[in-house]
């Protein structure tokens, strides 16, 4: 397929995602199955283009002063790609499988359209909605924030210790480039190529030898903060697919016990398969038995019980960009409702001065510090630990990172703006003695 054909491709999947709310991956995966004839270069770049014009939607239309997908898909030509007026008009060129060419108004509004008087929520491109909620939390940098959230995320890895060094990854992997991570000590970053594309890492022996699991940065960092200690009793409450129980196992050097749990048999499925492939032998699963409490001898014994509580995940847009302009005001409303309801679970298991470590992906105060502030206030014998003291698992880079990330009387927070990860929020709870 040619450059126009793709972005004619594109507009045409972009137009299915205002006809019909869902995923993107989904809109893409049916145009490929309707266009069989598309390489998978060309459904890669037709997914760049979607992806990248989702980054960019509500500044993209407001520099075209227009949200049709075609204008979208030019505004986010101008402003995310660069490209001039000239080499926008070679792409819309009115040629066979391409876009028709540009109007006198789009020509106008691709030369001198610009964000000046824009509101924050179209220069941060975040739905208008969550206004209220930005403002809270970022202030007079709502707009940079949200900017940041809007742009491509980098491919992480995260060492696994239990088998091999950093070193040793980064050295197998040397043709692709990793430099090592800011924060976290066992974390590899590989740049993207020019269209934003992660390199295939998962079909990399070093993968299927167990000596790496992709995960962003700051999700691994907030496993190093939650201070898992080697010998220890600990309680994976939303394991999931097990991201964090493995970086937590390594931080715990395969001694002591962790209790892998989630509600949601589903999601826990791909853990069995990461756990044999990392050689993780400390990690013990708990899979939902219909009504039977399957965590009941567990009461009063964690020294930590772990959250990476479900959230509107609006940390991971850079990932995920379609995800913002489906989110709806009913999802927050009943992730808080849910959160509240595992912090009040987790009390139940941590021993007298054990802890928990509630983590999200979300970047809302009322995902982050509220529901924090809202335990601490029906758990009579509970305090949040003191921000310098959760830094303090990273040592020397931990201060750093405190000055680094926005900080609180309840947790950190790390977005992409500020410490180049992730929007991920963490704080630690602890029972008296």
């Amino acid at each position: 397929m040619t450059p126009s054909a793709r972005i004619s491709a594109a507009i045409e999947v972009l137009a299915e995602l205002d006809a019909h709310v869902r995923p993107a991956s989904e809109a893409l995966k049916t145009w490929g199955v309707a266009h069989r004839f598309a390489g998978s270069g060309d459904r890669a770049a037709i997914a760049g283009l979607v992806y990248d014009t989702l980054r960019r939607k509500a500044s993209a239309a407001f520099v075209m002063d227009d949200r049709s997908p075609r204008a979208i898909i030019l505004g986010m030509l101008r402003r995310a790609r660069g490209l001039d007026l000239a080499a926008i008009e070679k792409l819309f060129d009115g040629g066979r499988f391409s876009p028709p060419p540009l109007s006198e108004q789009e020509r106008t509004r691709l030369e001198s359209g610009s964000l000046d008087g824009a509101p924050a929520h179209v220069v941060g491109d975040y739905p208008e909605w969550l206004e209220p909620q930005f403002n809270e939390t970022f202030g007079e940098e709502r707009a940079a924030e949200g900017a940041a959230l809007s742009a491509r995320a980098p491919l992480d890895l995260r060492t696994n210790t239990l088998k091999v060094t950093r070193e040793k990854v980064r050295d197998s992997l040397s043709y692709l480039g990793p430099q090592e991570t800011r924060w976290s000590q066992a974390g590899l970053r590989i740049p993207l190529d020019m269209q934003g594309r992660h390199p295939p890492v998962t079909a990399e022996g070093a993968f299927q030898k167990g000596w790496f699991e992709v995960q962003d940065e700051g999700s691994q960092v907030t496993a190093f903060l939650a201070g898992a200690k080697a010998g220890k009793q600990v309680l994976d409450l939303c394991a999931g697919s097990g991201g964090k129980t493995l970086a937590l196992a390594a931080a715990m050097e395969n001694h002591g016990q962790i209790f892998a749990y989630d509600a949601d048999l589903r999601r826990l499925a791909p853990i069995y398969e990461r756990i044999q492939r990392a050689e993780a032998r400390n990690i013990q699963t708990r899979a939902p038995k219909g009504k039977t409490d399957v965590l009941s001898d567990l009461e009063g014994k964690m020294d930590l019980v772990l959250i990476d509580a479900p959230c509107t995940g609006t940390g991971v847009w850079r990932r995920h960009p379609d995800a913002k302009w489906r989110m709806r005001p009913g999802a927050l409303e009943q992730r808080v409702k849910e959160q509240a309801a595992l912090l009040d679970q987790a009390a139940r298991f941590a021993k007298p001065g054990g802890r928990i470590a509630y983590v999200t992906c979300s970047v809302l105060d009322a995902e982050n510090g509220a529901q924090v502030r809202g335990f601490l206030s029906r758990a009579p014998g509970w305090s949040a630990v003191p921000v310098a003291e959760v830094c303090a698992a990273l040592g020397e880079r931990g201060q750093i990172l405190r000055a680094a990330a926005r900080t609180g009387t309840e947790g950190i927070l790390l977005t992409p703006k500020r410490t180049e990860t992730d929007g991920f929020f963490i704080s630690l709870i602890k029972r008296a003695s």
